[in-house]
């Protein structure tokens, strides 16, 4: 089975974010094994990151994608590290620079999003890339 762990700083707090967060978690449960951390602070944040084999990173100056590249990619990714990836996403203040010099980045969109937000968007992206790779018309 895949696995993913998203990497990122705090909790999310507003409750209509998680709920949606935790549907999407739930609809991929069938395809893909996910771990969800939240750090306390950056300093946590990048201690993790130096214990992940296969990291990527969130943030505006990465590649940006196609949600078919992107499928791709990560696709690409599970075959190459052993159907395991992790994924970091910054804080409000984005990610340190250790973190940002060391990974390859990818960007979601040119525009800003919190980082609540990010997760939802980020696994609401991973679910399309399942569904894109099974074939399935939720991507259409």
């Amino acid at each position: 089975m895949l696995k993913l762990k998203i990497l990122s700083v705090g909790k999310t707090k507003e409750k209509w974010l998680e709920e949606a967060f935790q549907e999407y978690k739930k609809r991929l449960q069938p395809y893909l094994q996910i771990e969800i951390c939240w750090a306390k602070d950056s300093e946590q944040l990048s201690e993790w990151c130096e214990k992940e084999p296969r990291l990527i990173a969130l943030d505006p100056q990465g590649m940006l994608q196609t949600s078919e590249e992107f499928s791709a990619y990560l696709y690409h990714q599970w075959e190459k590290f052993g159907a395991r990836l992790a994924i970091v996403i910054g804080g409000a203040e984005g990610l340190p620079k250790e973190i940002k010099n060391s990974y390859p980045l990818i960007s979601l969109s040119k525009l800003t999003f919190t980082h609540q937000l990010t997760r939802l968007v980020l696994i609401e992206q991973v679910y399309r890339a399942i569904e894109i790779n099974r074939g399935s018309p939720y991507h259409k």
